[in-house]
């Protein structure tokens, strides 16, 4: 993939992944998920809003699962670790 004349990698491990870089190929891969399972714009919304009041959130990650809130939102079928959405 190349976006801006930079390349990225495929194949890193995140600490050998520019910062910026890997949270654009995050948000490449969520945009460019099926349809068909991800939740609808206004739930995805929702379930953001109660993660960013949770104190299990840091950094965009979840303390409680280690998974990214935003990709574990995403998905459909996908729920909160404690059960708050």
């Amino acid at each position: 993939m190349e976006t801006d004349g930079k390349k990225h990698c495929l194949k890193c491990l995140l600490r050998e992944m520019d910062q910026d870089a890997y949270f654009q190929n995050l948000h490449d891969y969520i945009a460019n998920l099926d349809e068909d399972i991800k939740a609808d714009g206004v739930l995805y919304e929702e379930r953001l809003a109660v993660c960013k009041q949770c104190d299990m959130l840091l950094q965009g990650m979840c303390r409680a699962c280690g998974c990214f809130v935003e990709l574990r939102a995403v998905i459909a079928v996908n729920s909160c670790p404690y059960d708050k959405w």
